[in-house]
């Protein structure tokens, strides 16, 4: 069981991020989900998405909280998120804005799934930090979106 003594930093830090962004493009990211009730707790013992068990004992001057980084090694981190998980549903109007929204969506390393004709993005940020990215097709109403209600991680 790996022992977490500190929070590292903010994943939206500059050079967090880009050290992430690197893991992340290859699968290098696990994730820590908090329940909201529990973000006060300096000490915690929990499974990651990713199966490991890991045991928080923060100093009393750390708080965790919502992209909280863990862990940042070169070959792993581990990040924590705090409360459900929210996806954002886009629906792709025909085919070809379908490949056009696929190719967006991996271009940018969206964590993704899928759910019949849309594709749902799970949401690290605010969904319109995501719809801007994808300029055109929203603007010219080529993909409808909506956010989905929260669900238990």
């Amino acid at each position: 069981m790996r022992v977490i003594q500190r929070v590292l930093g903010n994943r939206s830090e500059a050079a967090m991020a880009k050290r992430l962004h690197h893991l992340e493009h290859h699968g290098a990211v696990d994730v820590l989900r908090v329940a909201s009730a529990d973000i006060a707790r300096r000490r915690l013992r929990a499974t990651t998405q990713g199966g490991e068990e890991v045991a928080l004992a923060l100093p009393r001057d750390q708080i965790l909280f919502d992209g909280a980084v863990l862990v940042l090694e070169d070959h792993h981190a581990l990040i924590a998120r705090v409360g459900a998980e929210r996806w954002l549903r886009l629906v792709p109007a025909s085919i070809p804005d379908a490949l056009e929204l696929g190719y967006h969506a991996g271009n940018l390393h969206w964590r993704v799934r899928f759910d019949g004709g849309a594709i749902l993005v799970a949401l690290e940020g605010p969904a319109e930090d995501y719809l801007v990215r994808l300029g055109a097709l929203v603007t010219e109403g080529r993909v409808a979106h909506s956010v989905d209600a929260a669900e238990a991680g």
